[in-house]
């Protein structure tokens, strides 16, 4: 990159983080919406009093969960985590299947997220070189976002609390091993990205099945590997 004329690299640089960031939020809001969405259509009316059915990113924000975790993943390991938050008044809705459904949303939505902008990459050129690339291009940073919705969706689909995926489990187990579960659900995240950082075989394993499933939905890998090392603007 060193060869590159320096203003071409800073203006894809700087629309890479761009489109990335705002792509993200915009994610995010649609994750926790479509949580509350089907909470709503389940039985659980308070939703919309909380103000959860728009796209007012200030009504899904929490701090830790919304704010340091994303980023900080985002930051050091260009992972994505959804992070924003919707309290569900599960006791409101009417069967265990639609408490399941309603964990199940939110991945749904950054599927869909990922699907859409796969469709807009197959109008994306052959190249993925910045020499080639014209100065306002954003297609590093449309396909590093998509990467990071298919991330999103293996991380929240994890069968552990407090990820999407055990939520969708919850209803259907039994009190006991539910109670004994979410004991330990407090340090489950922390044990998960520890995990991840420290043990290379998952890692490498997580990262293998994401790309998998993206290029199995035709993402263009080349493409997300540029946007990741334009993304991290502080490591070139």
């Amino acid at each position: 990159m060193a060869q590159e004329p320096p203003e071409r690299v800073r203006l894809i640089m700087a629309l890479t983080f761009l489109v990335v960031l705002v792509g993200w939020l915009f994610s995010l809001c649609l994750h926790e919406f479509s949580h509350a969405l089907v909470a709503y259509y389940g039985g659980d009316t308070t939703v919309k009093d909380k103000g959860y059915l728009t796209f007012n990113l200030l009504k899904y924000t929490h701090p830790v969960y919304s704010i340091l975790l994303p980023l900080a993943m985002l930051a050091l390991g260009g992972i994505g985590l959804p992070g924003g938050a919707v309290y569900i008044e599960k006791w409101r809705l009417r069967s265990a299947k639609w408490e399941t459904a309603v964990s199940l949303a939110g991945p749904a939505a950054n599927m869909i997220v990922a699907l859409t902008l796969t469709v807009i990459l197959q109008f994306a050129p052959s190249t993925y070189t910045l020499t080639d690339l014209p100065y306002a291009s954003i297609w590093p940073g449309l396909a590093y976002l998509a990467y990071l919705q298919v991330m999103a969706v293996l991380f929240n689909l994890l069968p552990f609390p407090p990820f999407d995926g055990y939520g969708a489990l919850r209803p259907h187990l039994d009190p006991y091993v539910r109670e004994k579960i979410e004991f330990l659900g407090s340090y489950s995240i922390l044990v998960i990205f520890i995990i991840f950082w420290y043990v290379q075989p998952v890692s490498d394993a997580f990262w293998r099945i994401t790309s998998q499933v993206a290029s199995f939905i035709y993402i263009p890998l080349d493409w997300a590997a540029l946007g990741f090392r334009l993304f991290q603007f502080w490591k070139l």
